[in-house]
């Protein structure tokens, strides 16, 4: 069961909105490489609102993340594509229900 997770709202700045959404879709294969993010999502809630959400078993496998490619490659782009810097929550996964 996952344990830990993250939560990262990103919003992009007027005219980089289909960048910070290709950037997000680009970023599955980066993901697909981490074999201790048990759940990734790349959401839109509107025109420049997206959002990060993944699951890990443990704190370790979070760590892992938050170290990896795809943070990297977020906060390099920061700058250029977002209105603010990424606010990263840490939630606690109380439930869950996945595949397998």
């Amino acid at each position: 069961m996952t344990t830990v997770a993250l939560y990262v709202e990103l919003k992009a700045k007027a005219g980089k909105e289909e960048d910070v959404a290709a950037f997000l879709k680009s970023a599955e294969a980066l993901v697909d490489q981490e074999a201790q993010t048990v759940a990734w999502f790349a959401v839109r809630f509107d025109k420049n609102t997206f959002a990060i959400f993944d699951a890990f078993d443990t704190e370790a496998g979070r760590q892992a993340h938050l170290g990896g490619q795809v943070a990297a490659a977020l906060m390099a782009h920061a700058d250029e594509l977002l209105e603010m810097p990424p606010e990263i929550k840490r939630p606690e996964v109380l439930a869950d229900k996945l595949p397998g």
